[in-house]
């Protein structure tokens, strides 16, 4: 079973969506899509069902990072049960979070950097954005490496 992420941001139009790109991309390079699913979803209905961000798409093309069109959808409560990791884009974002997951006991719910990752839609500045998401998004393909390869080492020594 493959460690499940959802990205969230305000609208899931600029930085989730980015995000899940980005480490979809990153996941595939390294070889783990099958040890890792990526999914991304907005705190707020205000841009539901709309695709990403124009200047998003763009940036992501300048990167080279393949996207799928997509519509933006909404965190839902049971997306507490399907995901490994619920992770915000800045801590506002998790007030938004727990509005509708209510409680997190099993502590799935964090920010992807120790800063907020600056929303481009009120910036304007899709680079820098782009790189705290890369930052983010590296470090934790890391910490899922070592997570694949401990679950790994536990089922090869039964």
């Amino acid at each position: 079973m493959p460690v499940r992420i959802l990205f969230v941001c305000l609208g899931n139009i600029c930085r989730s969506p980015m995000a899940e790109f980005i480490m979809k991309d990153m996941v595939a390079r390294a070889g783990l899509t099958d040890k890792i699913y990526v999914e991304s979803a907005a705190t707020s209905y205000e841009e539901e069902g709309n695709d990403i961000y124009p200047p998003a798409r763009r940036k992501l093309d300048r990167e080279g990072v393949p996207y799928s069109k997509r519509g933006a959808r909404r965190i839902t409560a049971s997306d507490y049960e399907i995901f490994d990791m619920i992770i915000a884009m800045e801590k506002r974002n998790i007030s938004g979070i727990m509005r509708v997951i209510e409680k997190d006991p099993d502590h799935k719910v964090r920010t992807l950097l120790d800063r907020d990752i600056a929303d481009p839609w009120y910036t304007g500045d899709f680079d820098r954005t782009y790189d705290d998401l890369t930052e983010g998004c590296a470090a934790l393909l890391n910490e899922l490496r070592a997570i694949t390869n401990n679950s790994r080492k536990d089922t090869s020594s039964r």
